[in-house]
């Protein structure tokens, strides 16, 4: 498995993937964020890979249907994620207006601009709302392999 399954970084940011694991991985993906395919390494190597550009990067591997991941590149130091209560809080933002921007993973795109709003931060802090997405649908988890095809769920890896 990825650790953590939800990295978020800052544009310009090489992130590394170690394979701790007894077999080969090969590490790819496909989206807007950053396309990549690392190829196949061996247990003990590590391979990483530079996002240059803001986006939702999900990562796979191509041996292992069950492995993913997301990567979150920003253009801002403003962020947070959820508490398992789902509560979240940003902290050191400058007072001012802010367009907030919801990012939650299975969500479609035009699920997620509906989720957009203006927020106002001043000296005191500011209150984010209360965002609610549980009447949008979750796109299905399935993904294809790195050459667009099902994953061959009956094959076992040759290691």
């Amino acid at each position: 498995m990825f650790t953590p399954h939800l990295l978020i970084v800052p544009i310009g940011s090489e992130v590394h993937f170690p394979n701790a694991d007894p077999f080969f991985h090969n590490v790819f993906s496909l989206f807007n964020g950053k396309r990549f395919d690392l190829g196949l390494y061996e247990a003990g190597t590590d391979k990483e890979v530079l996002f240059s550009r803001e986006g939702v990067s999900y990562i796979f591997c191509n041996i292992h249907p069950e492995m993913s991941a997301v990567i979150l590149v920003l253009s801002t130091p403003f962020y947070s994620t959820a508490k398992p209560d789902g509560t979240l809080s940003i902290h050191d933002v400058p007072t001012g207006d802010y367009e907030m921007h919801v990012w939650i993973e299975g969500l479609a795109q035009p699920a997620l601009d509906r989720l957009t709003r203006r927020v106002q931060i001043s000296a005191g802090g500011g209150d984010l709302g209360v965002v609610d997405a549980s009447e949008t649908p979750l796109k299905p988890a399935g993904h294809l392999n790195k050459f667009g095809q099902p994953y061959d769920r009956d094959s076992k890896p040759t290691y």
